[in-house]
């Protein structure tokens, strides 16, 4: 069973630019908020198989379900406006 802040810092690990935020206090079915500049230029799928990749085979696993909002730095800041 997993926690937000374990899965917060497995993507963060994977990417270490990111601002992460995951709630969710079930051990199975998160939501996460990710920030990056890697984002940049990719489309939604490739940034989510991004966030996919550094939890591995986790996913389906032992973390059931994982909703993601996926932003570069400049959408995070024209959402904060």
């Amino acid at each position: 069973m997993y926690s937000a802040d374990a899965i917060r810092e497995l993507i963060e690990a994977g990417l270490p630019d990111a601002s992460v935020q995951v709630m969710g206090d079930d051990g199975q079915h998160f939501a996460a908020r990710i920030v990056s500049p890697s984002f940049t230029g990719k489309g939604i799928i490739e940034q989510h198989r991004m966030v996919y990749a550094t939890l591995g085979e986790r996913m389906g696993g032992e973390i059931h379900a994982l909703s993601l909002k996926t932003l570069t730095p400049e959408q995070a800041d024209a959402a904060a406006s």
